[in-house]
């Protein structure tokens, strides 16, 4: 079933196509956080940022609990299918994956599964052993009985197929890394994830990982974000 096309684009995604300097030379998918849902009505500052060097910036109107499970996966192909058939896009045109907390595992996930291999992937303070994420805060088993109660075998076993840390030997090579974690992070503990997934990552990936002191979850300093920015701008420079 194909829903998402060129004419209701805008309902499934927000795009910074009003404000893009054309022509587009790369795509930056970035996803929400848990809980996140809103219908972008102005554009957000990254996509204001990032719009001078043509570089289109997609949000996915996902799930907000969906943790990357099949279906997002799925929206999220079909999405950007349509992204690059409204815009005309080159087949070679590079894309960056990016997020933060669960929009973070997001981006790791997707690249993991995804059917355009990107460039890059960056990600903020992001959640990479799920399995364990269960048990990290009380709100969270409600949130995850929700994206994978209807997977086969045991809830366990789901959320491995959509945990970074699981799913490291299924990440292309080809794509450059860059995971940004607040060192006072309360809501997702640095070692228990960001900091062993890189660990096992480097392993045979290209990565950078960066401690933003003294910042609590996902509270980027100015700092951080003009590296974040820059990694996707690198990006889309060298494709």
């Amino acid at each position: 079933m194909k829903v998402i096309n060129t004419e209701n684009f805008r309902l499934f995604a927000y795009s910074s196509e009003n404000i893009v300097s054309y022509p587009i030379k790369g795509v930056f998918v970035f996803f929400f956080g848990l809980g996140g849902m809103d219908i972008l009505k102005e554009d957000p500052g990254l996509a204001k940022e990032l719009a001078g060097d043509g570089i289109l910036c997609i949000v996915p109107y996902y799930n907000p609990w969906s943790w990357m499970n099949r279906q997002a996966v799925s929206f999220t192909d079909e999405l950007l299918d349509t992204a690059f058939e409204k815009y005309a896009l080159p087949a070679d045109t590079p894309v960056i994956y990016a997020g933060g907390s669960m929009g973070g595992l997001s981006a790791l996930v997707y690249t993991a599964y995804a059917k355009r291999v990107p460039a890059a992937c960056v990600a903020s303070c992001p959640v990479c052993d799920l399995p364990y994420h269960y048990t990290e805060r009380p709100d969270l088993p409600r949130t995850l009985y929700s994206a994978f109660g209807t997977y086969p075998g045991t809830l366990e076993d789901a959320m491995k197929t959509a945990s970074p840390l699981h799913l490291a030997d299924k990440m292309p090579q080809s794509t450059k890394y860059t995971i940004f974690h607040c060192g006072d992070d309360r809501a997702v503990n640095i070692e228990k994830h960001s900091q062993r997934f890189a660990e096992v990552l480097r392993q045979h990936h290209d990565v950078t990982f960066h401690i933003v002191p003294g910042r609590d979850h996902c509270d980027l300093t100015e700092e951080a974000w003009n590296k974040f920015y820059g990694c996707v701008r690198e990006a889309v420079k060298n494709g």
